[in-house]
């Protein structure tokens, strides 16, 4: 009976404590959780309660709602900075502080890490005004940190020179949908809007008034993780992202940059067994906004990652599910598969937010541009052979085609999210990974296109590689480092490939097995195949390509994938020409060593790349061109339309040189270039400049142009070379010996023009002529910009 009494006068003490907080306010709202915290609705603001000073947790922004441009980049759902903050005291405020996780000094020693946290720059967020104090808890008010625009949306639309935009304060408010209190973590929302005089193009299209710009953003603070998450080493063979750190503290003998994986926290609930459910599984949450079949077919897709978890002893460690009602997607306790829409097609991307301390993914967020699917459909419809002859609703195949790539999809982005790079490199080995970029792989069969095999189901071998390096338990008795390194060598033994961004991307590129968009070992082989598959499409397309009332000028744009059908190989191709083969080795892997493509592989694929630039190549077929009427009213070319030289009329020259200037653009390369001419002097048997400009002469200047349009189209890629070469010559990057190369080769065109009697020839010699007298003057006249057209994408890189 005493104890009770005690309880309740104890609780009579502790009220009044709290209710002098805001006492002289009315009508507060109480949030109890991680931060307590207040609304006050009369005045619009939200009054925090600080105590614990010093310790640390992490503040997360991003995107509630978007913009919905693919070019701006300001999606829903959106993800920002994921940065550990803590509060201080300083007389009558409180700092909101950002220490430097850059540099550290792992030791017991608190003066050593004193040393290093004095030696580089902190950064103070905000200071906020004590507003109260009651013990050892603060009041401040919180508003005006949440509307700042934390996501840096004005700086994204300057950068992207759309105009100089601020919040405007009388347009902002709180947003308290989704400002909810939970006990490890607080949400916030303002909604801001943001007031400029717009000034590009992108921002008018998905805005009611450019003048005006309203978002929402959301602010979180989460408590930190336990201290019982274990980081794992990085290793550059491992397909997973590195997070780093310099270490003062590291004995001089050892590396002082500390690199980990980034990856969620796994463990198994009996480690002892060789199959064991996990004590917390992986979730991740789809949108329940996404549309069927699309919903079942992401759902699918992700999940295709829990056949990886079962092969390193998981049960169901890795699931998919719908997301709950009335769960917020930016809540950081829920992995996210969110549909975003945007008025363009653009990029899925998967973000995380992770621990800065020890690389841990606190939160996988995938965003799907709703549009992309769309492309798929589109190229399936424009290969078919007359799909709509007979009926206009026969879109199954063309739908199968492109839900098996959503599937696709869905695992490549989780599989960032689960802490995955690119491994471009899957293609041409039997297509072990969901992380490359697939392009369809198709057929002809009796004479048509077929989509049977168009893409991938399930996890790729390589993917249960990258898994297991990172999700797996180490053996009793072994050592880490011995064990991870032996997942990689066996990997690796058995015929596995990895390469990720840099090495695969096409300008420049040198890697001989990672190309974006490709398919097949043999890059040359599969580009012949390719250009076989495009030409049976362009030669039975037809107006049945479209439905019954469909405008003329939706045709024109269901063609653009099929002419295009061959830019992606012929990246792949290309990149055999002063290429190499090469992986990511270390001391004592078992990865081969590096060496440059072998001359008879250099010369096959300048002939199969060359032959891209061919008139009848690049010719589309009289039949095809007769569908091409005019452009109707209401049907106005966009970014994904062939481009041309002819206003209404559709341009068949400005489509060829569209494709030429392409492959141009690849092939004549500065940096390839200068590797043609470094491997050559290393070893005779590789191919020299003047061997490759010499089949680009047979190919390109030697033939007489033909007095009809094929004609016309021979002396357009003429036109384009000699800009490229040009371009090439004058780039800074490219070397003393190239230029040489570039100009010996030009003056032997130059005398070739010169004995021509031709007015096109003239002309060259015209252009090559003002070029010599003044090179700084020179500037590459810009082809027809290509349509965005990436197999699933569009033409921007992430």
């Amino acid at each position: 009976m005493r104890s009770t009494l005690l309880l309740i006068w104890a609780c009579l003490l502790l009220q009044p404590i709290y209710a002098q907080f805001l006492s002289d306010k009315a009508d507060v709202q109480a949030f109890d959780g991680f931060f307590d915290f207040h609304y006050v609705p009369a005045e619009g603001s939200i009054f925090l309660e600080v105590h614990d000073l010093g310790t640390e947790f992490l503040y997360v922004h991003s995107l509630s709602s978007g913009v919905g441009s693919n070019d701006l980049g300001l999606d829903r759902g959106q993800l920002g900075d994921g940065v550990v903050v803590k509060f201080i005291r300083s007389g009558n405020k409180l700092l909101l502080i950002q220490p430097n996780q850059d540099y550290r000094a792992v030791t017991d020693n608190a003066l050593e890490k004193q040393s290093v946290e004095q030696a580089f720059a902190q950064s103070v967020l905000f200071g906020f005004p004590i507003k109260e104090t009651q013990g050892d808890t603060f009041l401040i008010n919180l508003t005006p940190f949440l509307m700042l625009d934390a996501h840096g949306v004005a700086n994204r639309l300057d950068r992207a020179k759309e105009g100089s935009y601020r919040v405007d304060a009388s347009r902002s408010t709180l947003w308290m949908d989704r400002t909810k209190a939970f006990p490890q973590n607080v949400e916030f929302e303002a909604l801001l809007t943001l007031a400029g005089k717009p000034k590009g193009k992108h921002l008018r299209t998905v805005t009611p008034d450019a003048k005006s710009l309203t978002v929402i953003q959301h602010h979180s603070f989460v408590e930190l993780p336990d201290d019982d998450y274990q980081p794992r080493m990085f290793d550059p063979r491992c397909g997973s992202y590195p997070m780093s750190y310099l270490d003062y503290a590291t004995p001089i003998w050892e590396p002082i940059r500390k690199q980990f994986i980034t990856r969620h926290r796994l463990a198994k609930q009996n480690p002892a067994a060789q199959s064991s459910p996990a004590v917390e599984p992986i979730i991740y949450y789809l949108d329940p906004g996404t549309p069927e079949p699309i919903r079942s077919a992401l759902i699918e897709g992700a999940s295709w990652w829990n056949e990886a978890f079962e092969a390193i002893g998981y049960e169901d460690a890795f699931q998919v599910k719908l997301l709950p009602e009335g769960a917020d997607p930016m809540d950081l306790r829920y992995n996210m598969i969110q549909w975003v829409h945007r008025s363009t097609r653009g990029w899925s991307y998967g973000g995380s937010i992770t621990d800065p301390r020890t690389g841990e993914i606190l939160k996988g967020h995938v965003s799907l541009g709703s549009l992309r699917i769309r492309q798929d459909f589109l190229i399936a419809q424009a290969l078919m052979d007359r799909p709509f002859e007979k009926r206009d609703d026969n879109h199954e195949a063309m739908l199968e085609m492109a839900l098996t790539r959503i599937r696709q999809l869905s695992a490549h982005e989780v599989g960032h999210t689960l802490g995955f790079a690119h491994n471009f490199a899957a293609s041409t080995n039997d297509r072990a990974s969901v992380m490359d970029y697939p392009h369809p792989t198709l057929d002809i069969k009796g004479g048509k296109v077929d989509f049977s095999n168009a893409y991938d189901t399930g996890i790729g071998e390589w993917d249960k590689v990258t898994v297991a390096y990172s999700y797996s338990e180490v053996p009793d008795g072994e050592g880490e480092a011995a064990y991870l390194r032996g997942l990689l060598d066996a990997a690796f033994e058995s015929g596995l490939l990895y390469i990720t961004d840099s090495d695969a991307r096409p300008q420049g590129g040198a890697n001989a097995d990672a190309h974006l968009w490709d398919n097949g070992a043999d890059p040359v082989e599969e580009l012949e195949h390719v250009s076989d598959i495009r030409r049976t499409a362009m030669d039975q397309f037809s107006i049945d390509n479209i439905r019954t009332g469909a405008s003329y000028s939706t045709l024109e744009d269901v063609f653009v994938p099929v002419y295009f059908f061959h830019r992606y190989q012929t990246e792949a191709a290309v990149k055999w020409i002063g290429g190499m083969t090469y992986a990511y080795q270390v001391k004592d892997g078992v990865q081969p060593e590096w060496e440059p493509i072998s001359g008879s592989k250099q010369t096959r694929a300048l002939e199969e790349v060359l032959a891209t630039l061919e008139p009848e190549f690049l010719a589309i077929p009289e039949d095809v061109l007769a569908l091409f009427p005019p452009r109707a009213p209401g049907f106005g070319r966009s970014r994904e339309s062939f481009k041309g030289h002819t206003g209404v009329a559709f341009d068949p020259v400005g489509a060829a040189e569209t494709a030429a200037d392409m492959t141009l653009g690849l092939l004549l390369n500065a940096e390839r270039l200068n590797r043609i001419s470094v491997q050559h002097a290393m070893d005779r048997g590789l191919p020299s400049l003047a061997e490759v400009f010499e089949e680009i002469n047979k190919t390109v200047f030697e033939p007489e142009a033909s007095d009809d349009l094929e004609g016309e189209i021979r002396q357009t890629v003429q036109q384009r070379t000699l800009h490229h070469l040009l371009n090439a010559a004058s780039q800074s990057q490219t070397t003393p010996q190239v230029k040489a190369e570039i100009f010996a080769f030009l003056n032997e065109l130059a005398s070739q023009w010169q004995r021509g009697k031709d007015a096109f020839s003239q002309e060259l010699l015209r252009e090559y002529q003002l070029y010599r007298e003044d090179p700084t003057d020179f500037k590459v006249i810009p082809a027809p910009k290509i349509p965005d057209g990436s197999p699933i994408g569009c033409g921007h890189w992430h």
